[in-house]
């Protein structure tokens, strides 16, 4: 058997580079000033997280797909922030190294995106 053929099997048996390393899930913190707000996690318009009372941090499952997140407090504005998809670090390894079929098998998992780890949200008296 050929090294390309080699190379090939492997590459379809072994998990991908992203999936290795960052997994198809993300822990997000949230904070607030003030503290002890209460956040919701919306992906496409339908809710799938929430936190009881800020400082906190919810594990999602990582998409390509923007999330939004909307904080509220008694006698505070909602106030919201869009964490955006971004692209893992190792997907580029995935696409140099696999051609590409590393990251296929990421992107499909989820592997290869990212939101921001840590959001601040300020909300506003009424």
């Amino acid at each position: 058997m050929n090294k390309t053929r080699v190379l090939l099997l492997l590459s379809f048996l072994l998990p991908s580079c992203a999936s290795i390393v960052s997994g198809t899930t993300q822990e997000i913190g949230v904070s607030t000033t003030p503290e002890k707000a209460s956040c919701e996690f919306f992906r496409d318009g339908e809710k799938f997280a929430e936190i009881d009372k800020t400082p906190s941090k919810v594990l999602v499952q990582k998409t390509k797909y923007d999330i939004t997140i909307e904080c509220e407090k008694e006698g505070y504005q909602k106030s919201s922030f869009i964490n955006e998809s971004g692209s893992e670090g190792s997907t580029f390894g995935n696409i140099i190294l696999g051609g590409g079929i590393g990251w296929a098998v990421d992107s499909a998992r989820g592997a290869d995106n990212k939101y921001q780890d840590n959001v601040h949200i300020n909300l506003v008296k009424e």
